[in-house]
């Protein structure tokens, strides 16, 4: 278990389609794990549209339960915010020397990668492992390297705020989202307003 996939999000909430992401890669790739990281906020996300950073990793721990290669971590928690990916593998590679850490982004974060904090830095150090997006915007990506890694993975076109806005509107999540997710959901009228 020493190469580790890195899948960052807020995960508001998680979904069957980062679930699909996160099993194909450690599946079809040479991850050993995927690591789900709960981000207590993106220097790129308005913090108000999230739910507590405790029940976001809660209900991660809940949806991943049943996969034992995807593990959640709240490790940006105790970090100092906003959250800089460069900081956090930092962090964990004093942590876990023995493990060699790679990314998960999607071809859209792919393009915006050299606006990261220090992305040369990440590239060198790092292998990127970007899985495909339906995407209007054919804008090729701006970074390449040897470490990117493009996989062939399911386009999975869920998206949390779509779930979030359809459940505001009373719509049925409920093939979306993990039964222990929408349940939780469900009994605590998550999203409602």
């Amino acid at each position: 278990m020493n190469n580790i996939g890195l899948y960052f999000g807020t995960f508001n909430p998680i979904h069957v389609g980062h679930l699909i992401i996160a099993n194909h890669l450690v599946e079809h790739t040479d991850l050993d794990a995927v690591w789900m990281v709960v981000t207590p906020r993106s220097p790129f996300k308005k913090k108000a549209t999230l739910l507590d950073n405790y029940e976001r990793y809660d209900l991660v721990y809940k949806a991943t339960a049943p996969y034992p290669l995807l593990q959640p971590t709240d490790i940006e928690f105790g970090l100092p915010q906003p959250s800089y990916t460069i900081n956090t593998l930092a962090y964990l590679q004093e942590k876990h020397p023995d493990k060699k850490f790679s990314l998960i982004m999607g071809e859209d974060n792919l393009q915006g990668l050299h606006k990261w904090k220090n992305h040369e830095e990440i590239l060198k150090n790092h292998s990127i492992y970007v899985y495909p997006r339906v995407s209007n915007n054919s804008k090729k990506a701006q970074v390449t390297s040897e470490n990117i890694h493009h996989i062939a993975a399911p386009i999975v076109e869920i998206s949390s705020t779509h779930i979030r806005k359809a459940i505001k509107a009373g719509k049925n999540v409920r093939p979306l989202l993990p039964e222990a997710v929408w349940k939780y959901i469900s009994e605590m009228n998550l999203f409602k307003k």
